[in-house]
């Protein structure tokens, strides 16, 4: 009985060996098989008509359109600010010699607000100025006592088309009243 047991079990273990190698081999090859199919790549397929089509009419840019090109970009970047740094007025609720200008070279209309420096209070709003316009004479919104005041006016850029503001600069300014 001892040889029939030792047998019996030498068959177990066979089998067990053989179960095990054979669950081996199904998971490798499911494990390679997973791997084939997750990685495959398609070929990349070329349409015709992508390439770039041949040239028509097309001639290249001389040196002086490409400089006069650049030059028109650069002046339309450009503004010029136009503000005498003195306005004098008679009384606090006179016309003065406030002078502001907006040259044709800027190409873009303006706004320009004057604020007191000692409280932010806007003294004075021109309302619009087209390129090529000016003011040359001015009243204040607010009275204001006699003596300098420093102020900061506010030049605000607008886009032309749009009418949306494009930027601001600033310029500092006084506003003197003699009586």
């Amino acid at each position: 009985m001892d040889k029939t047991t030792q047998t019996d079990e030498e068959k177990k273990k066979k089998k067990r060996l053989l179960l095990i190698l054979l669950l081996f081999l199904l998971a490798v090859s499911a494990g390679g098989l997973y791997y084939y199919f997750s990685t495959k790549t398609e070929p990349v397929q070329v349409v015709s008509g992508d390439y770039l089509p041949e040239t028509k009419g097309a001639k290249k840019m001389s040196d002086k359109e490409v400089k006069e090109a650049e030059q028109k970009a650069v002046d339309a970047s450009k503004f010029n600010m136009v503000i005498k740094s003195e306005a004098v007025f008679e009384t606090g609720d006179s016309e003065g010699s406030l002078y502001i200008q907006n040259p044709v070279e800027n190409g873009y209309p303006i706004n320009v607000v004057i604020r007191l420096d000692s409280n932010n209070e806007q003294i004075y709003s021109s309302g619009a100025i087209q390129p090529g316009y000016e003011i040359n004479g001015a009243k204040l919104d607010k009275t204001l006592a006699q003596g300098d005041h420093p102020a900061t006016a506010t030049f605000d850029i607008y886009d032309s088309k749009t009418n949306k503001k494009r930027g601001q600069v600033q310029a500092g300014i006084t506003i003197r009243v003699n009586n």
